[in-house]
């Protein structure tokens, strides 16, 4: 979302100036404008200089800072979230990096600390220097977008339809202080501004690999839904915000220009995640110059990160299962799910569920399934409601949460990318991937639509997947 909504006045921009040079310049002119009326970054030679249609690094920070008009204005801000985004002509992807907030860095003039430490102490200089320390990449432009704008960029473009893994609430009291507010429920829906924000920033009982690796689902979601003629229809507003909401060191018609060649060449490719693979500690996330040597040569090769997005640290973790999972052709490990499943699936249907349930008589080993399922209506665009349910199970590490969702809304977005088909069971099922990790396993009836979501981290392979929507039963 970072990137798609930071680049959007850029692409928009492309789509505009085919129209007339004179248009094309006067779009570009806004752009800039937009640009100037936001605070502009003096990074002075921290940032490398590129040719035009040379690949480009951009450096996104989002941040809980304010403009300085702003009557909640405060000195003291924190980088929330740092994204190195590389768009290379020459690739087939565009490469994302989400790096971690509580990452163990050395920050120049300070020490040892947490990477939000360094926006802390010397503000988006300091968090440009420290990234380029720690990875050693050039990096062209820095963007600060705050959370005021990317709440209302994520409404500009009509909100988002997002896949939640789980309920997220905190009602920030008692055992819950010191996190945000937040109530969003499991099930694909439609997510808005605030939520949008809230579900992207949520800490509480996950870790920073996790919740970097929701943001790039999220990011990833919203990707898919928005499109150049949406961005065209809100530019004006969508500048506006940019100008209102971000800062940054590009400044001029030329700068301009190079992106705009650089994001037309990158707007029909697909997203690259490169999947920050690190120990999480008791203060901070750790990983050894080596993997963050690796980490790098994979973000400029623009090529999606082999295996799943991360590993969260185990709460319990079978010797046995280990052994099974190595051996190329042992049975699935999975356990058996038919009394729980059931039960989930006669509780949607009391709770009124308009379409067949289908439920899961298998389950990953040590998972759990979370309360009563959500019986619901997905509003689609037009103001249409389809009833929906979702089922929500516990994987045995922390933070991950896989799912069985239906629907009767048989387009919805979530199913419009490429997918791979495969026939077990008399059925057909639609696996869906990310690089060579399964995102979900879908099939079609008359009524309707059905998934298996996996967890953030993408952590049941693809014989766990298929094996779960095979086991699947309606009531």
């Amino acid at each position: 979302m970072w990137r798609r909504l930071l680049l959007g006045a850029v692409l928009i921009v492309f789509a505009s100036a085919t129209a007339t040079t004179t248009a094309g310049f006067r779009e570009i002119d806004r752009v800039v404008t937009a640009f100037r009326d936001g605070e502009i970054l003096d990074l002075g030679e921290s940032l490398a200089e590129a040719e035009s249609g040379q690949p480009q690094t951009l450096m996104l920070i989002g941040s809980d800072e304010r403009p300085k008009k702003d009557v909640n204005y405060e000195k003291e801000s924190r980088s929330d979230t740092i994204i190195l985004v590389r768009l290379d002509p020459a690739r087939a992807a565009t490469s994302i990096l989400s790096l971690p907030r509580d990452l163990k860095v050395t920050v120049p003039g300070f020490g040892t600390r947490k990477l939000n430490a360094a926006y802390e102490k010397g503000g988006p200089r300091l968090a440009l220097e420290t990234v380029k320390r720690l990875t050693g990449l050039r990096i062209n432009h820095v963007v600060n977008v705050d959370f005021s704008g990317f709440r209302r960029a994520v409404n500009a473009i009509g909100c988002a339809y997002v896949d939640i893994d789980r309920r997220y609430f905190n009602d920030n009291s008692g055992f819950g202080a010191g996190y945000e507010t937040i109530d969003v429920p499991q099930g694909y829906q439609r997510v808005c501004g605030e939520d949008a924000l809230d579900y992207v920033r949520y800490r509480h009982e996950d870790n920073d690999l996790v919740r970097a690796a929701r943001q790039q689902e999220f990011l990833r979601q919203a990707k898919q839904q928005v499109s150049a003629g949406d961005l065209l229809s809100d530019r004006r507003r969508l500048i506006k915000i940019f100008g209102r909401y971000t800062s940054s060191d590009i400044r001029s018609r030329a700068e301009v220009v190079r992106l705009v060649k650089l994001a037309a060449s990158s707007a029909g490719r697909p997203v690259g995640e490169v999947h920050f693979k690190g120990e999480i500690g008791a203060t901070y996330v750790t990983a050894s110059s080596a993997a963050i040597k690796k980490l790098t040569q994979e973000f400029l090769g623009s090529e999606a990160t082999k295996g799943p997005r991360g590993k969260a640290r185990s709460e319990r973790q079978p010797r046995r299962t280990r052994r099974l999972s190595r051996r190329r052709n042992a049975p699935v490990p999975l356990d058996d799910a038919s009394v729980e499943g059931r039960i989930q699936g006669e509780a949607a249907r009391a709770r009124g569920s308009r379409i067949p349930v289908y439920y899961p008589t298998a389950r990953a080993p040590a998972s759990l399934f979370l309360r009563d399922p959500r019986v619901y209506a997905i509003t689609a665009p037009g103001g249409r409601a389809f009833s929906s349910y979702r089922m929500t199970l516990k994987a045995d590490e922390i933070g991950q949460y896989y799912g069985i969702q239906g629907t009767a809304w048989k387009d919805a977005p979530i199913l419009s990318g490429p997918a791979e088909e495969e026939r077990r069971g008399g059925r057909t099922f639609e696996v869906f991937k990310d690089g060579d990790r399964v995102r979900l396993v879908a099939w079609r009836t008359p009524q309707g639509v059905y998934w298996v979501s996996n967890t953030l981290l993408q952590t049941l392979s693809e014989r766990q997947m298929l094996a779960i929507a095979e086991s699947t039963r309606p009531l």
